[in-house]
């Protein structure tokens, strides 16, 4: 069976590799001369997103690409800590932390070396199911056939609308999030942990990687811009904005945020609390295009991998694109939009078994 993936991002990638290593031949699509949208920023694979890579046996060049986070410490707006939480590194593998881009490289590396075609400047504009397959079209006019189309093309997905032209939007979180890197001296160190501090207007975390830089990001309340406005705002714009959060707290954000140059990114959170039609005979979501989550758990990428390797079992085990598609959206749904409310929240519990424990065994048989 040929697969079409729109999306050649984090989801978009390892449903490549995963089918592929379920028999099936992928192509995938890329809208972007390389890498994917919002690569200024950085993200944590949780335990269960290392367990989905070791699945396909792709953890390897994450791991090689990234750095070990070994756990939390909360601290208030005072300067006080509250409570320090260590990761189980022991019985579980992760988590770990590296940015996007190099996330986005590392997988488009591993599925080339596995003979995927990744193919660029691919942006689906739509596609029409026929007998039998789909045809994709993209926004330069050319097209792709294939037998079924997997949408991995994210927040705005197209193949969301067009599996459901009457779906709803992205929900805005309220918050805008700001990544930014400094390897300025002097700084609040964190090597290996991830200090998170509840500031009186804005929330703010960061960590030091191996080489002394700091990967820093806040979580700040704000109200809903044009993207237009947003992607017209400066490393300095952002600093700005970033650093009024915290202007008066007794705490280092507003010292890491000034120390940042131009390595600074920002953009609004939005999620999808549930997605009505995960699927059609021929068209199936994977990742943020079936369930984007506020990044408050930080288990979007993880969830992503999770789906990829999900589908592609169900895809090897089950007769048709129809029923694999519905194993999988059964075996998926209750999960991920526990997530995604959890997330909402801004609170996923002190017990994170249900997340971090999840264990995928790619030998396993999926059933109708």
């Amino acid at each position: 069976m040929r697969v079409l993936v729109a999306g050649g991002g984090i989801a978009g990638t390892v449903t490549a590799m995963a089918v592929q290593r379920a028999g099936h031949e992928p192509v995938v699509c890329e809208a972007h001369p390389s890498g994917g949208a919002d690569a200024g920023a950085f993200l944590t694979v949780m335990h269960n997103g290392m367990d989905a890579l070791r699945a396909i046996d792709a953890e390897t060049p994450v791991v090689e690409a990234s750095f070990a986070a070994f756990g939390v410490e909360l601290v208030s707006p005072d300067g006080a800590t509250l409570s320090t939480r260590q990761f189980d590194t022991e019985a579980l593998a992760g988590p770990r932390t590296l940015t996007r881009a190099a996330f986005y490289r590392v997988l488009q590396d591993e599925a080339q070396r596995r003979g995927i075609t990744v193919a660029h400047r691919r942006r689906l504009v739509s596609a029409t199911a026929g007998a039998p397959g789909v045809t994709a079209t993209f926004e330069d006019g050319s097209t792709v056939s294939g037998d079924i189309l997997v949408g991995a093309d994210g927040l705005h997905s197209v193949v969301r609308r067009l599996i459901d032209p009457d779906c709803g939007p992205p929900r805005f979180t309220g918050l805008t999030v700001v990544y930014g890197y400094t390897r300025a001296a002097g700084l609040p160190a964190a090597p290996g942990v991830y200090r998170m501090i509840r500031g009186s207007r804005a929330a703010f975390g960061f960590t030091t990687a191996p080489d002394g830089a700091t990967f820093w990001f806040a979580r700040i309340p704000d109200t809903e811009r044009p993207r237009t406005e947003l992607a017209a705002v400066t490393p300095a714009g952002w600093r700005e904005f970033t650093g009024a959060a915290f202007d008066g707290d007794p705490l280092p954000c507003a010292e890491i945020v000034a120390a940042t140059g131009d390595e600074v990114y920002g953009g609004h959170s939005y999620d999808l609390p549930t997605t009505r039609r995960w699927s059609t005979p021929a068209m199936v979501l994977a990742g943020d295009s079936a369930h984007a989550a506020s990044p408050a758990a930080g288990q979007g990428a993880s969830m992503a991998l999770e789906d990829a390797v999900v589908l592609a079992q169900c895809l090897r085990d089950l007769p048709d694109p129809a029923s694999a598609f519905a194993a999988y959206e059964r075996l998926r749904r209750s999960r991920v939009e526990k997530l995604v409310a959890a997330s909402a929240g801004q609170d996923v519990g002190e017990d994170r078994g249900w997340l971090y424990r999840h264990h995928l065994d790619w030998d396993s048989r999926i059933t109708a």
